[in-house]
C-alpha cells in the first residue's frame, strides 16, 4: 500500500506531467495531482510514488502518458460550438483557400485536440454545404493524446446533448438516428480521419511545412505553460501553408507569444492568418522567461502592464540618479566606488525616463521635446513608440499619433495599447465603427484593458445604443476599479483612476443605469 504524496512528490508529478503532456497545473490542482499519482502509482505495481514519478518521466512506450491523458484532459464539446468561428470559416477562410487552391483544388484541415471527435466532423458538415468543393481533394484530420475521445471519435455516435447547438436542418442532413443516439452520416465520415497524437512531441511528419491549410486548435492551448504553448503554435505556423489560418479558443490569444501571424477579425470573432516567410522575425522573439501565462485569470497583470510598471521603476532610479550629486574623484590610490545599477542610463532610456516624468506633469509639449525629432525609419523600440504615440494624442496631434501607432502595428500587430490609441484617432477623424473596431482588438488581445471598454461605450452612447452603452460602462467600472495605475497614467488621458471612474458612472447614469 502507497501512503499519501508528500507536497515534494506532487511537484516533481507536477513537473512531469508538464514535461510529457504540457500541461500546466495551479495549486489549487494539486490535491487532485496527488490522488491521481497515488492511485497510478498502485495501479502500475510501482513500490513508491517516487518510483511512479522517475517511471513516467522515462516511458517511452507511451501507455502511461495516454492513460494520464484520459484521466486529466478536458474533453467536453459539441457539435457547431462557437458559432461566429464556423461564420468565419465559411464565410472568409474557405473563399480564401478556394481562390489560392484553385488549380489543385486540394483541402488539408486539422483539429488539434479534437477531444471526441465533434469539431472535426463540424469542419467536415460545412465543407459537405459548400459546393463549390463538391469535386476537391478534402480531408479532415482530427488529433489528440486521450485514446478512449478517438476512440468515441472513431465511433462517430453522439447524444442528443452533443448536438444542443445543431439546427434541425443540419440534423437532419448530417446525422441519423440510432435509438437515443444519432450518428453522423457516411459521405461526412468519409472525410474524416482520427488518430492519437501528442502536442508536446516534435512529431516532423504532423508538422512537416505546407501541410495544413487551416488549424482549429481552440481551448488547447491554455491548459498548457507559457513554453510549451510557445513551441505548438511556432510548429502550427511552420505547417501551415502560405496565408494558412488558426483558430483559438476565444480566451486564448499569441499576444506576447509568436509573431508570426497576422490576426484577423470578421464574423464577430478573431483568428490568425500566417505570415509569409519573408514577413516573419520582424518583431523580437521572447524568452521563456518573458512569455506570460497563456490565459490570466481576469485579475491578472498581463505582460505589458508588467512592462509599464518595470519602465516605471526606472524613471525612479533615473530620477534619483539625477538628482544626486556627481560622484567625487576617488582619493589618490582608491579605487572609485562601483556604480550603481541603472546609476548611469544610456541617451536614450534618460530621455526615455524624462519624457515619462514630464509625461506625469501633463507638460506633453517638454515631454516630446525630450524624446527628441521624430523616430527614425528603423526605430525599434516599441515602448518608447507607444510613449510617442500617446504624447501625440495627448497634445491634440491625432494624425501623427495615428502614423506612430501604424508603426508599432506593423512590428507587433497585436499590441492592445497601439489598437486602443488607434482607436481615439480613427473616432477623431469621423470613423466610429472603425474605432469601435480596434477597441475590440485591444479588448480581444487584453480583456482586463479598462479604457478602450470605456471608450466602447462612449461610442455607443454617442450612437444611441444605449443599451450596449450601459453594458460596456458598466463592465468598464469593474474594470477601472482594478486598472494598474502605471497604465492609467499612461493611457487615462490625464485622468486619475477616480476621475475615470466618476466619467464612468455619469456616463452610466445618462445612458440609464444605475451610477
Amino acid at each position: 500500500m502507497i501512503g499519501p504524496a508528500r507536497p515534494d512528490q506532487v511537484e516533481r508529478f507536477r513537473r512531469a506531467l508538464g514535461a510529457r503532456l504540457g500541461l500546466r497545473f495551479d495549486d489549487d490542482k494539486l490535491d487532485l495531482l496527488a490522488q491521481v499519482a497515488g492511485e497510478r502509482a498502485e495501479a502500475t505495481g510501482v513500490r513508491s510514488i517516487d518510483a511512479y514519478v522517475a517511471r513516467l518521466s522515462t516511458d517511452a512506450s507511451g501507455d502511461e502518458v495516454r492513460a494520464l491523458a484520459e484521466r486529466l484532459t478536458v474533453g467536453e464539446t459539441y457539435f457547431f460550438r462557437n458559432t461566429n468561428d464556423m461564420e468565419a470559416f465559411t464565410g472568409a477562410v474557405l473563399p480564401d483557400r478556394v481562390s489560392r487552391r484553385g488549380v489543385d483544388r486540394r483541402l488539408r484541415l486539422l483539429s488539434a485536440g479534437c477531444a471526441s471527435g465533434e469539431e472535426p466532423y463540424t469542419l467536415a458538415m460545412l465543407v459537405r454545404a459548400t459546393p463549390q468543393l463538391a469535386s476537391w481533394d478534402v480531408r479532415v484530420h482530427g488529433i489528440d493524446v486521450n485514446p478512449a475521445a478517438i476512440a468515441r471519435a472513431r465511433e462517430a455516435r453522439y447524444s442528443a446533448w452533443s448536438l444542443r447547438q445543431t439546427s434541425p436542418a443540419l440534423r437532419a442532413r448530417f446525422f441519423r438516428p440510432e435509438g437515443r443516439d444519432f450518428r453522423v452520416v457516411d459521405d461526412v465520415r468519409a472525410l474524416v480521419t482520427f488518430e492519437e497524437r501528442n502536442l508536446v512531441d516534435e512529431d516532423p511528419e504532423l508538422w512537416a511545412p505546407g501541410s495544413w491549410d487551416v488549424v482549429f486548435c481552440r481551448n488547447v492551448v491554455m491548459y498548457f505553460s507559457p513554453e510549451v504553448f510557445r513551441r505548438v503554435v511556432a510548429r502550427i505556423a511552420g505547417a501551415l501553408v502560405p496565408g494558412g489560418y488558426l483558430f483559438l479558443g476565444h480566451a486564448e490569444t499569441l499576444r506576447g507569444v509568436s509573431t508570426d501571424y497576422h490576426l484577423r477579425q470578421s464574423h464577430g470573432t478573431f483568428y490568425y492568418q500566417s505570415r509569409g516567410a519573408d514577413e516573419r522575425g520582424l518583431a523580437p522573439a521572447l524568452t521563456q522567461e518573458e512569455l506570460p501565462a497563456p490565459t490570466p485569470p481576469p485579475d491578472a497583470r498581463t505582460a505589458w502592464v508588467q512592462a509599464i510598471q518595470d519602465a516605471s521603476e526606472r524613471v525612479a532610479r533615473f530620477a534619483a540618479a539625477a538628482r544626486a550629486p556627481a560622484p567625487r574623484d576617488a582619493p589618490a590610490g582608491q579605487d572609485a566606488p562601483p556604480a550603481q545599477a541603472d546609476a548611469a542610463p544610456s541617451a536614450d532610456g534618460a530621455r526615455v525616463a524624462l519624457a515619462l516624468e514630464l509625461l506625469r506633469r501633463e507638460r506633453f509639449a517638454d515631454a516630446l521635446a525630450a524624446l527628441g525629432p521624430r523616430p527614425a525609419a528603423g526605430e525599434e523600440d516599441v515602448d518608447a513608440l507607444l510613449l510617442r504615440a500617446v504624447l501625440l494624442t495627448s497634445s491634440g496631434d491625432l494624425a501623427g499619433a495615428e502614423h506612430v501607432c501604424a508603426r508599432i502595428l506593423e512590428r507587433d500587430e497585436l499590441n492592445a495599447e497601439a489598437h486602443y490609441l488607434r482607436a481615439l484617432c480613427r473616432e477623431h477623424a469621423g470613423d466610429p465603427l472603425a474605432a469601435a473596431d480596434h477597441d475590440r482588438y485591444a479588448l480581444y488581445l487584453d480583456p482586463t484593458f479598462a479604457m478602450p471598454r470605456l471608450h466602447l461605450g462612449l461610442l455607443a452612447k454617442r450612437a444611441g445604443d444605449l443599451e450596449l452603452a450601459r453594458r460596456e460602462l458598466a463592465r468598464a467600472r469593474v474594470l477601472l476599479a482594478g486598472e494598474d495605475g502605471s497604465r492609467i497614467l499612461l493611457l487615462g488621458g490625464g485622468f486619475t483612476r477616480e476621475g475615470l471612474l466618476e466619467v464612468c458612472r455619469a456616463e452610466l447614469g445618462a445612458s440609464g443605469g444605475t451610477a
